[in-house]
């Protein structure tokens, strides 16, 4: 496993949102991770630009990509391209239609 999906795993495991239940990288919220020789720069996005856990979503990124990393991290909050469900995986497809939410 390269860099790039050892932090994405990092992410997928420890980042859940807590309003939908399932974790941001399968929900597509990360859309670029990228190491770099003295950083890692990740740039992800919200549900909705009024979404109340976006501050605890980012903290959480960031220390879940931090976790093992001697590099710092910057999560960067990006709205372009906006989020669509088109963006999730099917696993959290799968996941919101058993809840009936999708």
């Amino acid at each position: 496993m390269n860099q790039k999906e050892q932090i994405q795993e990092r992410v997928r495991q420890q980042v859940i949102d807590p309003e939908i239940g399932v974790n941001v990288v399968d929900l597509g919220l990360i859309y670029e991770i990228r190491p770099e020789e003295d950083r890692v720069v990740i740039k992800m996005t919200l549900t909705s630009p009024g979404c109340p856990y976006g501050d605890k979503l980012i903290r959480d990124v960031k220390g879940a990509a931090q976790a093992g990393e001697e590099r710092s991290v910057e999560v960067e909050l990006v709205w372009d391209p906006p989020w669509s469900k088109e963006r999730m995986s099917q696993a959290a497809r799968d996941h919101l239609m058993f809840f009936g939410a999708f």
